[in-house]
């Protein structure tokens, strides 16, 4: 396949004639691709994105994401060079490094001096790299002494960690590689519409069906993957956890247990038993809106297979109940015997690029490097080591995401962003941008002038995926290497200079490299021992054998001559034993709860959010694309016809979906595909149309996850001059 070029950037880096082989920036498949040197009609050299079928995930395949991520490298869409909002003016203006570095280093060491290292925040992303995201945990709480560091991934897997991490022992998004999916015999999809976020995976569940195997998709909409299911229950939002409980109720109730693998390989059954009883067929159509017939069907296909597997995504994961959601799905799985075993088991789809490598090195509130706990005295005392510094000078724990955001202007003063955009991927998105906007001082390391950016008292340009080195780990494990392809443009510096600068600044002459490969060595050395293991992993390895899957220690003796056998690294985890301390997965008793926030007389609708095809998360990056903005330009909500009728609403119409934060105003899409009581809201775009000006902002109470996808709306015909959210007729609080 060949792709048109992008613009160029100033400089292509040396790279062989068959191009640099690579990984795509967007979702968590991290698809393979080459990027080869192409001249675009106008005399100038760019990039082209070009297929990869050696890559055993994707094999070739490219979403349209993929094929046109060059074009964001252009230097006509992104960012060039600092800038730094002018006192006279009050607008972002151009300005040397120097000059930017001084003021957000100057800022940083003010407000420690004055509030306090609490008063500085520092917000990360799931789409850094893991040396990047390794070099933020690290600043933050070593040169700058702060708690208060979280990340955008805590939007994204943080409930199915959570369970994982509770059932388990440790969380890895898929324990097996996603090749599995193929040759199992029914794969349960809770939440996923994989046709639309991550395409090139479709291929395994088309595999699947080929192979005789069946697919149960979960969803309250009919989307393109629910079309290809051969049986989909269709649930009230807010209710996977009644429906994944009522299954397990069936399980038991018909004698489809494995009751040697519970007795040999489980502890805590009994009381996961007697919750899931109390979930009875017709009580769980009464709460879900799934007929008994289509529980049973489920049940039969799942319990009675050879082989099975359930994987969850954001469906049932962004509530504030997503912990034990996925927790009750997680029970259903070890009740029938999967976890474990070959072609079986339970995984969670990870969303962003890093996603899972993201929240394992030190960027997330709870965390050091190598997934290592900062309550751990064991691991603040290892870590300590690799940094050269008093495990006892290391910050505790700080706040989760959402409360980091709600926290600014308060006690938080001044906020590195790096890498994320709050203002549109952020729920109550209204108030979280009031929030940014009260802070003494904001300065946001991006590639493009984001609607968060747009806020800052200084952006710094930093590189881009192509223009840079560095690891990243998919949804399966796999540690992956990114090269780099080509320069920057002058007056763009990568977020490791970046930070090894303001260190600098701030008195830390040592300790932070802008070379990722040492980054990445230290980052072995600091996850040595820990659930994610990194030390037997090297870039060079990585080359060879098309990534590494985690835990890989490095064998005793170290590498060189003599030294034993390098770990292989671990395909499939838990075949033998789980992560706990006696090696028995851990059955968590679960109960169903209503929403934070049920439909009333006022806001009588669901409304629920997700993604489609042409985007991705905040659209930062792909709204800057003409051919994914042709495929989909804007916002929309989708409604049964049946609501429409009562609206007296059309295809296109423009509506008004109301929640008790705010309102947003998109043209209707009519469509059977969604349940009457159910309205949907893609969430990329800003504006009148912003999705998350209506979500909820309440807590899953473990993961700290807020509830994305169900909150309590009316929807009304939009009239002239109707009010935008956020503004003042919003019914924000």
């Amino acid at each position: 396949m060949h792709v048109s070029p992008a613009a160029a950037p100033s400089s292509v880096a040396a790279q062989s004639p068959s191009g640099t082989d690579t990984h795509c920036p967007y979702c968590a498949l991290q698809c393979g691709m080459t990027l080869r040197p192409a001249a675009d009609g106008a005399g100038r050299t760019g990039l082209e994105v070009t297929e990869r079928p050696s890559f055993p995930v994707n094999r070739g395949a490219l979403c349209g994401k993929g094929r046109t991520a060059a074009e964001v490298l252009a230097p006509h869409v992104r960012l060039t060079q600092p800038l730094v909002r002018s006192a006279s003016s009050g607008e972002l203006e151009p300005a040397g490094w120097d000059e930017a570095l001084g003021l957000v280093a100057g800022a940083l060491a003010r407000t420690r001096e004055e509030h306090g290292a609490d008063a500085v925040g520092v917000f990360g992303g799931g789409g850094l790299t893991n040396e990047k995201a390794y070099a933020l945990g690290k600043f933050a709480r070593l040169v700058l002494g702060t708690s208060q560091i979280d990340y955008n991934g805590r939007f994204c897997m943080s409930s199915a960690a959570a369970a994982g991490t509770r059932a388990f022992g440790v969380d890895r998004g898929l324990p097996f590689p996603l090749a599995d999916v193929a040759r199992t015999d029914c794969l349960v999809l809770v939440g996923s519409n994989l046709a639309e976020t991550m395409p090139p995976a479709l291929r395994y569940v088309t595999e699947l069906r080929e192979n005789g195997g069946k697919l149960i998709v979960v969803d309250p909409r009919r989307t393109r993957t629910a079309e290809q299911a051969d049986l989909h229950l269709a649930p009230r939002p807010g209710t996977d956890l009644a429906l994944a409980l009522g299954l397990l109720h069936l399980a038991v109730a018909e004698g489809r247990l494995d009751t040697e693998y519970i007795e040999t390989r489980t502890s805590g059954w009994p009381e996961a038993r007697s919750a899931a009883m109390a979930h009875w067929p017709e009580l769980v159509e009464r709460v879900t809106g799934v007929p008994v017939p289509e529980l049973r069907r489920a049940a039969g296909l799942f319990c009675d297979a050879g082989h099975a597997m359930v994987l969850t995504a954001r469906g049932p994961e962004q509530h504030s109940k997503g912990t034990d959601t996925v927790g009750a799905w997680i029970n259903l799985c070890l009740a029938t015997g999967r976890p474990g075993r070959p072609l079986s088991g339970y995984g969670a789809l990870t969303g962003q690029g890093n996603g899972q490598g993201g929240r394992e090195h030190g960027q997330k509130a709870d965390q050091l490097p190598g997934y290592r706990r900062l309550d751990d005295p064991a691991a603040r005392a290892h870590v300590a080591g690799v940094w050269g510094v008093d495990p006892a000078s290391l910050p505790g724990p700080g706040r989760s995401a959402y409360e980091l955001l709600d926290a600014l202007g308060g006690d938080v003063r001044t906020l590195l962003l790096a890498g994320s955009n709050p203002v549109v991927s952020a729920p109550r998105a209204a108030h979280v941008e009031q929030r940014l906007r009260a802070l003494d001082f904001l300065a946001v390391c991006d590639v493009v002038l984001s609607e968060s950016a747009r806020l800052a008292d200084v952006v710094l340009p930093v590189t881009q995926w192509a223009e840079e080195t560095g690891t990243t780990t998919s949804l399966e494990g796999r540690v992956l290497l990114r090269r780099k392809a080509a320069d920057p443009p002058e007056g763009v510096r990568t977020d490791l200079e970046v930070l090894e600068a303001l260190a600098a600044r701030l008195g830390w002459e040592k300790g932070f490299p802008a070379d990722p490969e040492e980054v990445f060595d230290e980052l072995r050395r600091a996850s040595a021992g820990g659930p994610a293991d990194y030390s037997g992993i090297s870039y060079d390895r990585i080359a060879q054998e098309d990534g590494v899957f985690w835990p890989c220690p490095e064998p005793p003796g170290g590498e060189g001559e003599g030294a034993r056998p390098p770990h292989p690294g671990t395909r499939r985890l838990f075949l033998d034993r789980f992560a706990t301390p006696d090696g028995l997965a851990r059955f968590v008793p679960v109960m169903h709860r209503p929403a934070a926030e049920e439909p009333d007389e006022g806001y009588p609708l669901l409304l629920t959010t997700g993604r489609v095809l042409s985007q991705y998360q905040s659209g930062a990056q792909t709204r800057r694309v003409g051919a994914l903005n042709s495929a989909a330009p804007g916002p929309f909500v989708e409604l049964h016809p049946r609501l429409a009728e009562q609206l007296g609403a059309e295809d296109g119409d423009a509506l008004t979906v109301v929640s008790r934060r705010g309102r947003a105003v998109a043209p209707a899409r009519v469509t059977r595909g969604i349940r009457p009581d159910t309205v949907f809201m893609p969430f990329h775009w800003d504006g009148e149309g912003r999705a998350n000006s209506l979500t909820s902002a309440a807590l899953d109470p473990v993961s700290r996850m807020p509830e994305f996808k169900v909150c309590a709306v009316r929807v009304e015909r939009a009239g002239p001059g109707a009010a935008a959210p956020g503004d003042a007729a919003s019914p924000e609080a």
